[in-house]
């Protein structure tokens, strides 16, 4: 069979079903793609070869037997080295954890290999997913593989690059303020942060650590159908996340549906983020989508209720506490990231978790107060219209540094930014705890894709699919990767 790289999750799994491709040779072809493919791009940091043919073995008994499978069975996918799957070195993008080996796998994972995908490797994310680009000391940047000199995004850079490469269908990822979004959009490839809670991660030892700010773990895949197959697989209520919920719908529901009535606000600067002119050129050129699919389209020009830089500034100090929280949890561990041993730690994570301790419990809840007006701006918003549009990032890519610190620019025209997420429009909606996707709008002079986000309010998942997917059908993106020479 030709390059299996081309065909889609969806493709790979009905070959498989009707026995006209057999789950090993799938595993097989993904793996020799890695060896191809991954030393251009560095997207794959760990591969499981053994782990996964043995479960590719499996799988084809499953098939030839006539057992039940499922929606993905036999479809190679990846994990983001953030989280840990069985038997398979789990670092973190960390120094100090370049040998650990994971016991148990983390459930949004474990239920898609529930529905027969099987993991062959781990993806490149920056030192414990701290920043919006994918580079560490441990192993150094991940590129999009649209232009090599830039960077992948982060900090799902890696499974974002490996699936616009044609490595794997499908890699998982998570987003704490864009780390699903700033990727697909550098890498060309679609990508969906449903409501909170709709997929269920039990957090341990806190189980209530995943709501500051609101953490969303979902697929990227080169297709809204192959992420929507992955999304519903992995949407399922856990008792032992206290977020979690049962949805009332499946994503799949929204692949079809017609846009006519649907209202869309359009946004190029999500109420006052600087933006480089060549980005927000290419988001508006792609807004025709919408209205052709017969969707309304206005511009409307709402305005956060703090300046964009707070924005940044309000959703850096929740991480931080985060950070102090991990870093306290590892020190009872026996890790003392604050002592010698955190020597090999990034320094701008190390000042993350100083700023984390050092906020006292009360400025931490009075943060809530500015975080509730960004809620009722949105709100406002959503009262009139069923989706906001905008741009993901700011600026069209990073490059990749030549000692493994990439950040991105400090400044955006006259407007100061945070380097290290500052110069993206995604945190907002994982404060407030909304749906957004990114879709890929079109190529900027460099050659880096340029992503256009869709967000709607709480709950209204299917609709975002419902616009991404009808976005898709009017203005296709697949031939984009065939510039690639990979797909």
């Amino acid at each position: 069979m030709n390059d299996l790289g081309k065909l889609s999750a969806v493709e790979l799994a009905a070959l498989i079903r009707k026995r006209e491709l057999s789950p090993v040779e799938s595993v097989k072809d993904a793996l020799k793609r890695i060896e191809q493919r991954n030393p251009a791009l560095n997207a794959v940091v760990t591969v499981c070869a053994e782990r996964a043919l043995e479960a590719a073995r499996h799988a084809e008994t499953a098939v030839m037997r006539g057992r039940p499978i499922g929606p993905l069975h036999g479809v190679p996918i990846a994990a983001k080295d953030l989280d840990p799957v069985t038997g398979v070195r789990v670092t973190r993008g960390s120094k100090i954890f370049r040998d650990l080996v994971a016991k148990e796998t983390i459930p949004c994972v474990s239920r898609l290999e529930d529905a027969g995908a099987i993991v062959i490797g781990k993806t490149n994310t920056p030192e414990f997913g701290y920043k919006a680009t994918t580079d560490s000391t441990l192993f150094g940047p991940a590129s999009t593989p649209f232009n090599r000199a830039m960077n992948a995004g982060g900090s799902s850079g890696g499974s974002a690059a490996a699936v616009a490469a044609g490595i794997v269908p499908l890699a998982q990822g998570s987003d704490a303020g864009g780390s699903l979004r700033v990727p697909a959009a550098f890498c060309g490839v679609f990508t969906m942060m449903t409501t909170f809670g709709r997929v269920a991660v039990p957090a341990r030892p806190n189980a209530f650590r995943r709501y500051n700010p609101m953490v969303c773990y979902a697929p990227l895949a080169r297709s809204v159908a192959d992420a929507v197959v992955a999304l519903d697989c992995m949407s399922a209520i856990d008792p032992r996340d206290p977020y979690s919920f049962t949805a009332p719908d499946k994503l799949a529901d929204g692949l079809n549906r017609d846009l006519t009535g649907l209202r869309v606000a359009y946004s190029p600067d999500l109420g006052g983020y600087p933006c480089e002119p060549e980005v927000a050129a290419i988001v508006r050129d792609a807004l025709p989508a919408f209205t052709s699919a017969g969707a309304r389209v206005d511009e409307v020009d709402f305005r956060l209720p703090i300046p964009h830089d707070e924005v940044t500034r309000i959703w850096r100090r929740y991480l931080s506490v985060c950070h102090a929280e991990s870093a306290a949890i590892l020190r009872d561990e026996g890790i003392d990231l604050l002592g010698p041993q955190g020597e090999v730690v990034d320094r701008e994570y190390l000042e993350s978790v100083r700023t984390g301790f050092a906020l006292s419990a009360v400025e931490f809840r009075l943060m809530d107060l500015v975080r509730t007006k960004i809620l009722d701006t949105f709100e406002t918003v959503f009262d009139h219209y069923d989706i906001l549009v905008s741009p993901v990032n700011s600026i069209a890519g990073v490059p990749n540094a030549s000692d493994r610190t990439t950040a991105g620019p400090s400044h955006i025209g006259d407007s100061p930014v945070d380097p290290l997420v500052g110069w993206s429009m995604t945190s907002p909606f994982n404060l407030i705890g909304s749906p957004a996707a990114s879709v890929p709008a079109g190529l900027a002079k460099n050659g880096v894709p340029v992503g256009l986000q869709i967000a709607a309010r709480r709950g209204h998942d299917v609709t975002v699919i419902a616009a991404a997917a009808a976005f898709e059908r009017h203005r296709p993106w697949k031939a984009m990767y065939q510039t690639l020479g990979f797909v």
